[in-house]
């Protein structure tokens, strides 16, 4: 087989297009092709690595077609570039040369300057499609991001999900548009010079329209679970092929969408006692086709984001979670489910800033163990921080937002510190100016499956106190009901509401600050650190070429005092500071009063307020 070629599907050659299949216990596998009305069959043969193969020297880019299994059951193809029908129809030839890239010029950015903006392409505009999100790039771009991070394509069932129900991992979803609109989306992203990012799902597949098992039967391991059912047999010798479709995934949409980085989804469910864990597999091929990967990996593993060389698996950079927790606990003190992990404290919130994520051994309650490795010798950019994602929004029973839950002052105040902090930052589309919109968990399954997606959800919520009964629990969104997925569309209208404009004014801001000095992208941990002072609030410095910086911070309001006996507040040299940023002025919509007095040296604290000081 060609190197250039996949381990499966259908390929232009120059001879027509190749079909290849893994198909372990069949006794015969034919393409099914239809080029008009009728189709025609085209007799695959089994070669001496288990795949059926062949040739259609009448095949052209456009074809449709199914795999015939023992001459009876048809499916479409586990590596389907296109499902123009839906996963349950027929699969399509797809030609990725007939794109004209544009932006052939474009370099991947430094991972110290990333600043991600996550996006669901189906709610991100009111059209839900690739075309119609990339006149929502300048926007982002202006922003202040560098990377937009796209919630999982492999097409799934039905027009709408999430993405971490696909099942055709090599086909964008088609309610979305056609690959080639998705290769447009790219190109002009990186014309807008943004990065992309895309999330991707290896630890299980969908509930409905996912055909692998009828070519690979038994590829689950029951015996092994995950959040999601069976594990995946990555580690069984007699499922090499299956290893080999979801190992060459990632380069696919590198090498034919140009993406940049990828986003693996839950790796911690990943299992594999080979003596070459998958993860470490694949990041070494998504590096050898010069993209990143980064990790959510709930275990606070160090080993997760260390180079393979090191004994780590790779990521370039991981989801470090626990500074959402503490900031959401510290401004609404809730405690349900593995939030009750958290303080809140300013102590806690300072320990997790210094260390990248909070829990490095500690004892879990929600765990019921210990939790963690210690991570201070890892570069501040491995960490992703955020105060907002899918998961932390949709995963909540209403969808509500944090802006939805706290006071302005506060959110402006965590929103300036997730910005301005030497952490990777990440935001979810809409949280830059404060969206009313939430976003609901959402789906489109049959009719039976789709009573237990409802069933389910609700279900999901028994344990928490809003909702403990059932009458509570029917306030809950239905998945099924399209009008939960009209709900979580953007309202872009409101960008242009005085009050929101104001608050998108503090993101730009502490973006353009951001990338005004490297002094808040620092590669190592020399040159910043991070206390609780006396007086309650939270102090960060950082030491630029021709500056210095004091971040000082309190996100719930009320503490004040002197910062003469604080060795982290004092200037260098006789030079005192200047307020560079406060998210009070009036320009953010605030009452224009700052918490620092330079003459007397005290900050004095009202309301929760961030305020950035320059010497």
């Amino acid at each position: 087989m060609r190197k250039d070629l996949l381990p499966q599907g259908a390929e232009l050659v120059g001879e027509g297009v190749r079909y290849r299949v893994w198909a372990m216990e069949a006794g015969s596998v034919e393409a099914v092709v239809w080029a008009g009305d009728e189709p025609r069959i085209l007799p695959l043969a089994l070669d001496a690595s288990g795949y059926y193969h062949g040739v259609d020297h009448l095949g052209k880019a456009g074809d449709l077609y199914k795999f015939r299994l023992n001459g009876t059951d048809e499916f479409p193809d586990p590596a389907s570039r296109y499902q123009p029908e839906g996963v349950h129809g027929r699969s399509q030839v797809i030609d990725p040369r007939q794109f004209r890239w544009k932006s052939m010029d474009w370099r991947l950015p430094s991972l110290r300057d990333l600043v991600i903006y996550e996006l669901h392409i189906g709610t991100f505009t009111q059209q839900g499609t690739f075309l119609s999100a990339i006149e929502k790039l300048a926007h982002v771009r202006a922003l202040g991001a560098t990377a937009i991070e796209i919630m999982p394509l492999a097409d799934f069932a039905g027009e709408r999900n999430w993405g971490y129900d696909g099942v055709a991992i090599y086909a964008p979803a088609h309610s979305y548009g056609h690959p080639d609109d998705l290769r447009a989306l790219v190109d002009a992203a990186h014309a807008q010079g943004l990065a992309v990012i895309l999330d991707v799902v290896y630890n299980h597949l969908g509930p409905d329209g996912n055909y692998l098992g009828a070519y690979a039967p038994g590829y689950i391991d029951e015996a092994r679970k995950t959040p999601w059912g069976g594990a995946l047999r990555f580690d069984d010798p007699n499922y090499r092929p299956l290893r080999a479709l979801f190992v060459a995934n990632a380069p696919y949409w590198r090498d034919e969408f140009h993406f940049d980085g990828f986003r693996l989804d839950a790796t911690h469910a990943i299992l594999d006692e080979s003596p070459r864990h998958i993860l470490e597999e694949i990041t070494c091929a998504i590096h050898d086709h010069g993209a990143f990967a980064i990790a959510e990996d709930s275990r606070n593993d160090s080993r997760v984001i260390l180079p393979v060389g090191e004994n780590g698996l790779g990521f370039d950079g991981v989801w470090a979670d626990d500074f959402h927790h503490t900031i959401r606990v510290a401004n609404t003190r809730e405690k349900e489910s593995y939030l009750g992990d958290f303080a809140g404290s300013v102590t806690e919130i300072v320990e997790t800033l210094r260390s990248g994520w909070y829990y490095r051994g500690q004892y879990s309650p929600n765990k019921g163990g210990s939790r963690g490795t210690e991570s201070r010798h890892i570069p501040p950019r491995k960490f992703v921080h955020c105060i907002s994602n899918h998961d932390q929004v949709g995963n909540r029973a209403m969808g509500d937002r944090l802006n939805h839950s706290i006071s302005r002052e506060a959110y402006l105040a965590v929103s300036a510190l997730c910005c301005l902090s030497p952490y990777t930052p990440m935001l979810f589309m809409g949280q830059e100016w404060g969206a009313s919109t939430p976003f609901i968990f959402f789906t489109d399954h049959n009719a039976e499956l789709g009573k237990l997606i409802t069933q389910g959800r609700r279900e999901e919520f028994e344990g928490f106190a809003a909702f403990s009964d059932e009458k509570a629990r029917e306030r809950i969104p239905d998945p099924q009901n399209p009008k939960s997925f009209a709900d979580s569309k953007l309202v872009w209208d409101e960008v242009r509401d005085e009050r929101k404009s104001l608050t998108l004014a503090v993101y730009r801001r502490c973006l353009a600050l951001r990338w005004s000095d490297a002094a808040f992208r620092p590669e190592s941990r020399e040159t910043w650190v991070v206390e609780a002072l006396e007086m309650g609030a939270g102090a960060l410095r950082f030491k630029g070429a021709a500056s210095d910086w004091l971040m000082l911070f309190d996100l719930q309001g009320g503490h004040g005092g002197s910062l003469a006996g604080e060795w982290i507040c004092k200037p260098r040299g006789a030079q005192g500071w200047s307020v560079e940023l406060s998210t009070n002025e009036k320009q953010f919509g605030g009452t224009g009063s700052c918490a620092f007095d330079l003459g007397t040296n005290e900050a004095r604290f009202n309301a929760p307020e961030l305020v950035l000081l320059r010497s």
